[in-house]
């Protein structure tokens, strides 16, 4: 089984949809995945993900089905900053290694600042999302891999249009990695391809594996920059 994850086009946040820029890029897009065979497609119900799956849907003559937990990952907490709310990622480097729990799979919702928020209670809704997606095709997550029913849809592909940091939060999940890691040390740029896919070594038990994280070759073919749109960037003026 293979499982597709797109981010979402190049994206104006304030009013939650595509930059003329992003459109570009969704259109190149498109031009890749009318070519793939998939069974089903997904996507966040925020409006930059839908605009990008848009594009592709019109060139495959195809629809989407809309899953809620794959919104953008809509935890927050209390800053240690300035008390106000904030996304539970883009910690500084100095500030987040510094507390061993972030490194764990599950413990980074015990982490200090987590605990200001709803971390857990979103961390868990992505993970029992991802799990019944995974089941519906016969994938069942149990202890750490896929125990694979007899009826599994071994070929099926899917793809989500979705977004970076939930993209990050359900790769944490099905590949047991720690969450702070995968969203403070992988990017993937607007538009991007990330595949996983099913590794069966054992009859009956399997593990799915990254082949590919966050590629623009559509982007870079097609002659159009690649945003750093999500990039936490340099803020220190030496």
């Amino acid at each position: 089984m293979t499982i597709i994850f797109i981010r979402h086009g190049d994206p104006n946040y304030v009013d939650d949809c595509l930059t003329e820029k992003g459109k570009r890029e969704a259109e190149l897009l498109s031009e890749r995945v009318k070519g793939w065979e998939i069974d089903d497609f997904y996507c966040s119900p925020l409006g930059r993900a839908r605009e990008t799956a848009d594009h592709s849907m019109r060139k495959n003559g195809r629809s989407y089905e809309i899953l809620p937990w794959l919104e953008e990952f809509p935890a927050r907490v209390i800053s240690y900053e300035n008390g106000e709310k904030r996304i539970p990622w883009d910690l500084l480097p100095s500030y987040w290694t510094k507390e061993e729990k972030y490194f764990h799979r599950t413990a980074w919702t015990d982490a200090q600042l987590m605990k200001t928020g709803d971390t857990e209670e979103k961390f868990l809704r992505v993970c029992k999302g991802i799990d019944a997606l995974t089941e519906k095709y016969g994938y069942i997550h149990e202890n750490g891999f896929y125990k694979v029913r007899d009826d599994a849809a071994r070929d099926k592909v899917i793809v989500c249009f979705c977004h970076f940091a939930v993209t990050s939060v359900i790769m944490s999940h099905m590949l047991n990695l720690s969450p702070a890691v995968m969203l403070h040390g992988f990017f993937m740029p607007t538009t991007s391809v990330t595949v996983l896919a099913t590794e069966e070594r054992e009859q009956g038990n399997a593990y799915f594996r990254c082949q590919m994280l966050g590629d623009t070759y559509h982007l870079r073919s097609g002659g159009e920059p690649v945003s750093q749109s999500g990039y936490f960037g340099n803020i220190f003026q030496g």
